[in-house]
């Protein structure tokens, strides 16, 4: 038999379009194709009588056709032995749907729109509807589209190899949005195996993992929101609300089961901008298998979670939030990728998108595997999929996870489990650059985003500009002052004193780098309780301790998060499958919690001496850094503009009054804007009201007051006029 006519029956053959389809021949045209067990095969253009194919070798069949049209659109009709017949559109007649530029783009690794070509994608081509499927699969022996159209057989439709790119492509005349479709991978030894497409744009919903052939049809309305976002972001406010989608709220009516993206968006859309917060952060919406990883384990990057609705629906979620003034940041995922079957994972039978070396593919602690970031493909992989969100889903930012996992080739390793770079050092020059990179295009390519990163290590110049040689990042979650500041506040009031640092430590060093101060996820799962069960005391005690740490937070330099729940008071701990306990709102001490954040918001946004300055020392003076012994602190926040008042936080977390004189910047009447003591938050009502400057230095200041200062209690001041 002839070689390439085995290796097409072997189903290993990297270019069947050369045998199959249609081809020139002495007599016209040659028609040839692959239909094993079939026991007779026609072919049907257009307008022709059928005519009988010949089986030529085992599942191959052929016949001279002499119609005026040899191009593509011919109709296979095949029959099989139990009288079932089965017929479509041949699809070797067609050329690539992916050009020479886009191939060498993506070996480049930079090809930023690449999702619009690699995946599977409903167009017409040479005049006929269908689907394009393309997929990257290097050193794979042969590769299959499979699904509900060919009854997941692989032998039917064998794609074509396009050159050295590793790419892999095949037309499909006559398939329609909606199908679900793998890719069957054969590799070089072994038997074949099914994978999910890597730029799936959707899927299946768990625990089935078909890609689903999807087309995008959502109109956008927040054409307003998206002209008018800041491009200054360091000098804008900005409170986070971080929110899982499936355990935000649950349907009362429906045994608790989660909403989905369109019923979610009102109430979420109208809670939020009520409540004042700026941004809503979504835990990671991509696709994963594993519900309790809450996202963090993505099998497929271009997809959100069918678990709550269709691509199209959560295109309607994020506008709903936008219409509201309210901008939307996405988790995103690049440190590592779970090891499930049908996923990223040893997409060709070894590592592709990992290294194969598990001292720099695996990670020890999450059990996942590492993005090989030296590899140009895949850098471009995962820097379209960020400008994908982006662009196509109108997100204004992302929030990337784990970031120091990345930086650090010896992160959570032993001597002898890691390899060193090129100089000998620790630093992943590979994953460094692949950063860089992306912030780069993501800035230059959407003007207004945000890129954050969680990164808790001491790294330089995290959210500076690559070209002062910083990785790029717009903002980073200051870890640092997050454990320093639940540390004290854990602490029992008598034991505080001996903790003041934790309090007054962050500011030795907040202005390196443009932070965000993040009370996220993390701190309320696995055991670490809520933050209700953090603060120390009986039932008042712990609701005032938290409006004070709420108080203290929305006054320090930085910009806020907080994580759903913690906005009255969640006393559980979050657990995923679950909705917020939100009956607890009509208890006074949560609901005054409730109220309080709305409030400090609301004072936040409107005075910009709260966020102005917030990446510069200007915008911050201590008045009293020292008093542990009172457990009491004092400063002033200033704005750029140095005709705006300065405001005045004095906090005090011990649980008794105490008189106190303050130091004021201006004479005149100040006035209490926030009393976290007040009693429409469930405090006990000690406080001041206005009170009248005295021409009395104090505190490195002209003038001064003395007032109460309520137990466990913050005040927020600001001159009248």
């Amino acid at each position: 038999m002839d070689l390439e006519l085995e290796r097409l029956i072997n189903y290993k053959h990297h270019d069947p379009h050369t045998l199959l389809g249609v081809h020139p021949s002495e007599h016209g045209a040659l028609f040839r194709c692959f239909r094993p067990d079939a026991v007779g095969v026609e072919a049907l253009a257009a307008g022709e009588k059928a005519v009988p194919l010949a089986q030529s070798a085992p599942g191959v069949w052929e016949a001279e056709l002499h119609y005026a049209q040899h191009g593509p659109g011919i109709t296979v009709r095949a029959h099989y032995g139990d009288g079932n017949s089965w017929e479509a559109l041949d699809p070797y007649s067609f050329l690539p749907t992916i050009g020479e530029v886009d191939l060498h783009l993506f070996g480049e690794g930079q090809h930023w729109r690449l999702y619009e070509k690699l995946g599977a994608h409903a167009l017409t081509h040479q005049g006929e509807k269908g689907v394009s499927f393309a997929v990257w699969a290097p050193g794979a022996a042969g590769v299959s589209v499979v699904g509900d159209f060919n009854h997941w057989d692989g032998r039917l439709h064998a794609m074509r190899s396009l050159g050295g790119s590793g790419v892999w492509e095949l037309f499909m005349p006559g398939l329609a949005e909606g199908a679900l479709y793998k890719f069957e991978i054969r590799p070089l030894d072994g038997p074949p195996f099914l994978k999910t497409d890597p730029y799936a744009l959707a899927t299946e919903a768990p625990p089935s993992t078909a890609a689903k052939v999807f087309k995008a049809a959502y109109a956008w309305k927040d054409e307003a929101w998206i002209k008018q976002r800041s491009q200054m972001a360091q000098r804008q406010p900005m409170i986070i609300y971080e929110v899982h989608l499936g355990s935000w709220r649950r349907k009362v009516e429906d045994a608790g089961q989660p909403m989905n993206y369109r019923e979610l968006a009102p109430l979420l859309a109208d809670y939020c901008a009520d409540m004042g917060f700026t941004h809503v952060e979504l835990m990671p919406v991509m696709e994963h298998p594993f519900g309790p990883s809450w996202g963090y384990q993505v099998g497929a990057y271009f997809a959100p979670t069918a678990r709550w609705g269709t691509p199209d629906d959560f295109r309607f979620l994020v506008d709903s939030l936008h219409q509201k003034g309210l901008g939307v940041l996405l988790d995103w995922v690049p440190a590592h990728f779970p090891k499930d079957a049908h996923a990223l994972g040893r997409f060709v039978g070894q590592a592709l998108y990992e290294h194969q070396d598990p001292r720099q593919g695996e990670h020890p602690d999450w059990g996942t595997y590492i993005f090989n970031f030296g590899r140009h493909e895949v850098r471009n992989f995962l820097i379209a999929n960020a400008l994908f969100w982006l662009k196509e889903y109108h997100t204004d930012g992302l929030r990337i996870d784990a970031v120091a996992s990345m930086l650090y080739l010896d992160y959570s390793r032993q001597g002898g489990q890691w390899v060193p770079n090129p100089f000998g050092g620790r630093e992943n020059l590979d994953a460094i650059h692949f950063i860089k990179r992306l912030n780069e295009e993501a800035y230059a390519q959407v003007p207004g985003t945000l890129m954050i990163a969680e990164e808790s290590t001491a790294w330089p110049g995290v959210s500076r500009p690559t070209f002062l040689g910083g990785l790029g990042f717009g903002f980073k979650w200051n870890m640092g002052w997050m454990h320093d500041t639940l540390d004290y506040f854990s602490k029992d009031p008598i034991y505080r004193q001996h903790h003041h640092k934790n309090l007054t430590f962050g500011f030795l060093y907040a202005w390196s780098e443009n932070f965000i101060l993040p009370i996220s996820h993390d701190e309320v799962v696995h055991g670490k309780g809520s933050l209700w069960d953090k603060m120390p005391g009986d039932r008042w005690q712990k609701a005032a301790n938290l409006r004070c740490f709420y108080a203290y937070m929305w006054a320090h330099p930085g910009k806020k998060l907080l994580f759903m729940g913690c906005e009255f008071g969640q006393v559980r701990e979050w657990q995923h499958d679950q909705s917020l306990d939100w009956h607890l709102t009509q208890y006074p001490e949560h609901g005054g919690i409730q109220r309080l954040i709305r409030d400090l918001n609301r004072v936040y946004k409107s005075d910009s001496a709260l966020w102005d300055l917030d990446g510069e020392p200007g915008g911050f003076e201590w008045l009293d850094a020292d008093n542990g012994a009172a457990n009491v602190i004092a400063f002033v926040r200033r704005a750029a503009d140095v005709d705006h008042a300065p405001l005045v936080c004095i906090g005090n977390f011990s649980p008794v009054p105490r008189r106190y004189r303050v130091g004021l910047p201006v004479s005149g009447r100040w006035k209490e804007v926030i009393n976290t003591d007040n009693e429409v938050y469930a405090g006990s009502g000690q406080g001041n009201g206005t009170l009248q400057s005295e021409h009395r230095p104090w505190q490195n200041q002209p003038f001064s007051v003395e007032l109460t200062l309520p137990p466990l209690g913050m005040l927020w001041l600001q001159r009248e006029g």
